[in-house]
């Protein structure tokens, strides 16, 4: 296949799921259009509610996202200190936001003038990757952007002999005809730069799964009998007041533009009116015969256990606990009670910890290649760690640490790390001498 052909195919393949990312984002950011609305109630409610949104979504993303950290690794002591100087110590937390919400994220290891690694975490929607269907190993990748102001669109494609870089004169180009090469460069590294981190819990498939496809429907519904109590409550939920016997007073019509209305003789077209104004409190009328009275308001009861059921079935979508919704129960009691209601959250973070722990494992060996010349196939026993994934006090992780440690089942640099401490802290640490051992009654 000729590097035509192979730009056709990553283009094709970087512009297939777009669409689908705008929907996902739109949930994301809480501005998805109402659904399971009628025709009438559209026309009725106009644009008023056309913002009603519970941002679900954003919480099922975020809620996962924050029990991802990465604390370390295991097997090079000088790989912490390139991961700090590239931020990834910040940026991999928005890789794993966007492969959370997208099914897919990547990163990037390249190296700098001074031939130290540089490290990029890149969207979904700027760059894909073709892999092998026998060996799942990625055999090339492209990233695309555009910058709008200079009204240009730039590519590179990654393999694992060379990177080639492209040139259109032309924003938002999406077709190979456009492209000019304008660099081509060799790749030392002898594999393609560019790691997956992909949100799966399937081998197979083009693409990741995202945590907000199974919640829209959801969402959506959550969302409609939302927009169904504020109506309910701005047109029947306020006691409304009537009055027999009264009077009603004329007032003529008018048009758009505050005219008076005109019958065919020429006078005013008159129409019946309310003698009380809305906002009147207090009602007079001159009639023996009238009478005054109030409407029963309306039960918003109905709409909060719509609220509860849905919200129940996006728990258990989601593995969101009841206290994250804000809805059903008190906060948990204890610690104990909050670790068992996050049970369930925990254990989908640990999944997604040992997925995306391989590909980054996979980009500190392309570090370490960059770094030190390497052949990155050749880099083995390089583990990552990460922090607990459950919830856990201070007190509770520290005195369970200690004791282990005093009882002479972990070494010091384990239980420094156990208590979420990073390499350079624990050198430090461990620089400063070793304190006293700690004497068990």
């Amino acid at each position: 296949m000729n590097d035509t052909d192979l730009l056709t195919l990553l283009i094709r393949r970087l512009n297939e799921p777009l669409a689908r990312y705008s929907s996902l984002d739109a949930y994301y950011e809480g501005r998805q259009p109402l659904a399971f609305l009628s025709p009438e109630a559209k026309t009725a409610l106009g644009n008023r509610f056309g913002v009603m949104a519970s941002n679900i979504p954003r919480l099922a993303v975020t809620a996962l996202a924050e029990r991802l950290r990465i604390t370390g690794f295991a097997g090079d002591d000088g790989l912490w200190a390139d991961w700090v100087r590239n931020d990834l110590d910040q940026t991999s937390g928005v890789a794993h936001r966007e492969a959370l919400l997208f099914g897919d994220s990547f990163v990037i290891v390249w190296a700098d003038r001074y031939g130290r690694p540089n490290v990029t975490v890149e969207s979904a929607k700027q760059v894909a990757v073709l892999t092998d269907p026998g060996t799942r190993q990625t055999v090339a990748a492209i990233k695309r952007w555009e910058d709008r102001e200079r009204n240009v669109t730039d590519a590179v494609m990654y393999l694992p002999d060379r990177i080639v870089k492209f040139h259109a004169e032309q924003a938002g180009a999406v077709t190979p005809t456009g492209f000019k090469v304008v660099e081509e460069l060799a790749n030392p590294l002898m594999t393609v730069p560019v790691v997956n981190l992909r949100n799966t819990d399937r081998i197979l498939g083009d693409w990741g799964c995202s945590e907000v496809d199974d919640l829209k429907p959801l969402v959506d519904a959550l969302n409609k009998s939302l927009a169904d109590m504020m109506v309910t409550s701005e047109v029947a939920a306020r006691p409304r007041r009537f009055a027999c016997g009264v009077e009603l007073s004329e007032e003529p019509v008018t048009d758009d533009d505050g005219n008076a209305v005109l019958d065919e003789e020429g006078q005013p077209v008159l129409a019946a009116a309310n003698p009380f104004p809305e906002s009147a409190r207090m009602m007079i009328s001159e009639s023996e015969s009238t009478k005054f009275g109030t409407l029963p308001s309306a039960d918003l009861g109905a709409y909060e256990a719509s609220v509860r059921v849905i919200l129940g079935q996006i728990m258990a979508v989601s593995t969101l606990p009841a206290h994250y919704v804000g809805v059903f129960t008190d906060n948990p009691a204890s610690a104990d009670a909050l670790r068992a209601a996050e049970a369930s959250l925990t254990a989908r973070a640990e999944a997604r910890q040992q997925q995306f722990g391989r590909s980054w494992e996979q980009i500190a060996k392309l570090m370490i290649a960059v770094r030190d010349g390497r052949d990155p196939n050749m880099i083995d026993d390089i583990r990552v760690q990460w922090a607990d994934a459950a919830t856990r006090s201070v007190a509770q992780e520290s005195d369970a640490v200690t004791k282990l440690f005093a009882a002479g089942l972990l070494p010091r640099t384990y239980a420094l790390s156990k208590l979420g401490y990073s390499d350079d802290e624990i050198a430090k640490i461990t620089a400063a001498g070793e304190p006293p051992t700690p004497v068990v009654a």
